[in-house]
């Protein structure tokens, strides 16, 4: 027969259980860190690693690479309610749709709707000052994107814009893409993207490990835009970013601009670059 004794350890068991499950539960949504863009900009958030950080500001889009660590929160794109489609593999068209969630739009028009999916794989290269950053697009997983990447890349959009965001090494990325963002520090970067939203792609199994190159978005399906992110270490984000890309040249100069730290701490471990990172030009080659 079960004695007060017995009665009170049960209880502190079961009250003990219940504090792990809810610490469990809070690291597990500490490690969604997602690249998250939105009218305030698209950020990518550590989640609660560093600092809780709301959203992940950056892209209209946003990128929910992280969903979020943004020192400032970011709504959800309105234009995700639109939803745009994926890849349609029977007529062989994307669906890129106006971005009604506000940021700073550079307008560049929008990209062709009819795609291909060969070849397998494009070589962009990203020049900055630092040096040539060589990504291998998985066209055939991803070719929405490719596509959007090479139609904004053609129109020299990226040309002049700077890398604003650095993660720390529970986040260690760097974000780019925002064409109107000053990375110095001060201002509110990640607003800026090209007017335009896709839906995510190639998610089956998404990683986030070193050398992958993945798109902001905010945290609606449905809301990738310009920004991007390079990983130089491994992260554990939710498979909602989609992964375009492998580096195969360059991950010296990430690491490098790691080294040198942020400006500016926004709170979560992540900032400015000190290093600055200015893109000179980017094309997009096919292979062969």
């Amino acid at each position: 027969m079960a004695t007060g004794k017995d009665r009170q350890r049960q209880l502190a068991r079961e009250h003990y259980e219940r504090q792990m499950q809810r610490r469990v539960e809070r690291e597990q949504k500490a490690k969604r860190t997602a690249i998250i863009g939105s009218s305030v900009g698209v950020v990518i958030v550590i989640g609660g690693i560093v600092a809780a950080v709301a959203l992940l500001g950056g892209n209209g889009a946003g990128t929910d690479a992280a969903s979020s660590p943004s020192a400032s929160a970011a709504a959800p794109s309105a234009s995700a309610a639109a939803g745009p489609k994926p890849y349609d593999a029977a007529t062989g068209t994307c669906d890129y749709v106006k971005d009604a969630g506000g940021g700073k739009v550079k307008d560049v028009g929008m990209p062709p709707a009819k795609v291909k999916t060969t070849p397998a794989t494009k070589t962009m290269t990203i020049k900055t000052n630092q040096g040539d950053i060589v990504v291998e697009l998985n066209n055939a997983k991803a070719p929405c994107t490719t596509n959007s990447l090479e139609f904004l890349a053609k129109k020299k959009y990226y040309d002049g814009s700077k890398c604003h965001r650095l993660g720390s090494a529970q986040f260690p990325m760097l974000q780019c893409g925002d064409p109107s963002a000053k990375a110095d520090g001060k201002s509110q970067d990640g607003s800026g993207g090209p007017g335009y939203v896709m839906a995510e792609e190639n998610l089956q199994g998404a990683q986030y490990k070193r050398g992958v190159m993945a798109m902001a978005k905010t945290q609606a399906p449905g809301s990738t835009g310009s920004q991007f992110f390079l990983v130089f270490g491994d992260i554990g984000l939710t498979p909602d970013y989609t992964p375009v890309g492998t580096i195969t040249k360059g991950l010296d100069i990430l690491d490098k601009v790691n080294k040198a730290g942020v400006i500016g701490d926004a709170g979560d471990g992540t900032g400015a670059p000190k290093q600055t990172v200015e893109i000179k030009d980017v094309t997009i080659a096919s292979k062969g």
